[in-house]
C-alpha cells in the first residue's frame, strides 16, 4: 500500500498546483492577433474603397504599319466602335504631318470613326514610336496603341 499513498500524494501536489506562466503570454498573443486583423480589415477597406471610380476600359482596334515613306495607322472596328468619336495619332509626339481618310477632316491628325478610316504619316525616324488616343462620346480618352515601327 506504500506505492498507492505515494501515488495519491502526487495526485493531490498536482491537482492543487496551479502554474499561471503561460496566461499572460497566450493573452499577449490572442490581443495581438486580434490588433492585426482589426487593422487589416481597416487597411483594406481604405483601399478598396478608392478603387471605385476607375473607368471600363474601351475596346477598339487599330492597325499601325510601316510604309515606304512612314506609317500608316488604320482603325479596324470594336466591341465599342458605338461610342468611339474619333483618335488622335501622333508620330514620335508630333501632330502636324500627312494625310487622313474618314468622317472627320483630311489633312491631319485625326483617325475617324468610319471603318477603314487611316492616317498616313511621313516619318524618317526609325522606329518611329506612333500613338492612338481615342476619343468617346461619354467624355472619356483612352490610348489604343502605343507601339514602335
Amino acid at each position: 500500500m506504500p506505492c498507492i499513498r505515494h501515488v495519491q500524494k502526487v495526485f493531490e501536489r498536482m491537482a492543487f498546483t496551479k502554474n499561471d506562466e503561460a496566461v499572460s503570454p497566450v493573452i499577449g498573443v490572442i490581443l495581438m492577433v486580434a490588433i492585426t486583423v482589426i487593422l487589416a480589415a481597416v487597411i483594406a477597406a481604405f483601399v478598396f474603397g478608392m478603387a471605385g471610380n476607375v473607368q471600363k476600359t474601351k475596346v477598339i482596334s487599330t492597325t499601325v504599319q510601316r510604309t515606304a515613306s512612314g506609317v500608316t495607322v488604320k482603325y479596324m472596328g470594336g466591341a465599342d466602335a458605338n461610342s468611339f468619336t474619333h483618335g488622335i495619332v501622333t508620330i514620335d509626339g508630333a501632330t502636324d504631318y500627312g494625310n487622313s481618310s474618314g468622317t472627320i477632316n483630311a489633312n491631319s491628325n485625326i483617325l475617324g470613326n468610319t471603318l477603314g478610316s487611316f492616317v498616313n504619316a511621313t516619318t524618317t525616324s526609325k522606329p518611329a514610336r506612333v500613338m492612338v488616343i481615342g476619343k468617346f462620346s461619354d467624355g472619356s480618352d483612352q490610348i489604343l496603341q502605343d507601339t514602335n515601327v
